[in-house]
């Protein structure tokens, strides 16, 4: 069964001096939020997000789902999965870059075998492939001491 999400946003004025605000989301669970170009183009976020922000969001939350079960389905569920996505824009060529870093708990397993589980999901979560076009996505994946 397929699920559609949807976000809302306002954008008022031009893109240098104007502003926006992610009004909904199907859930409600983000709430309304500030969207600025400042917050997308340098760090002066100024309590706004940008689509980058959100995309990161996206993908440290699909990626750590996808090594979750791919994990599980080997039978050696993680304990624990801490994940961060960074998300790279420069202006004027869009986003170049995407570094995820996932450091987990999983008894059981080893480091070659959590890299590669780690690669499985990097290669498989839908938000991953719907980023194919990101000329960079690497992957820093390691046990927890």
């Amino acid at each position: 069964m397929a699920t559609d999400r949807r976000a809302d946003v306002t954008w008022k004025g031009s893109l240098m001096d104007g502003s926006g605000t992610l009004d909904s989301t199907t859930s409600g669970a983000l709430g309304t939020q500030s969207v600025s170009w400042a917050a997308r183009s340098t760090d002066e976020t100024g309590g706004s997000t940008s689509p980058e922000e959100l995309i990161a969001a996206a993908h440290a939350a699909c990626f750590s789902m996808a090594l979750s079960a791919g994990l599980a389905k080997a039978e050696t569920p993680p304990d624990e999965l801490k994940t961060s996505a960074t998300v790279t824009f420069q202006p004027g060529e869009g986003i170049t870059k995407i570094a995820l870093v996932v450091v987990g708990r999983v008894p059981g397993l080893d480091a070659a075998g959590f890299e590669e589980a780690a690669q499985g999901a990097k290669a498989n979560c839908p938000v991953s492939k719907a980023l194919a076009g990101v000329p960079e996505i690497t992957l820093d994946a390691s046990l927890a001491s």
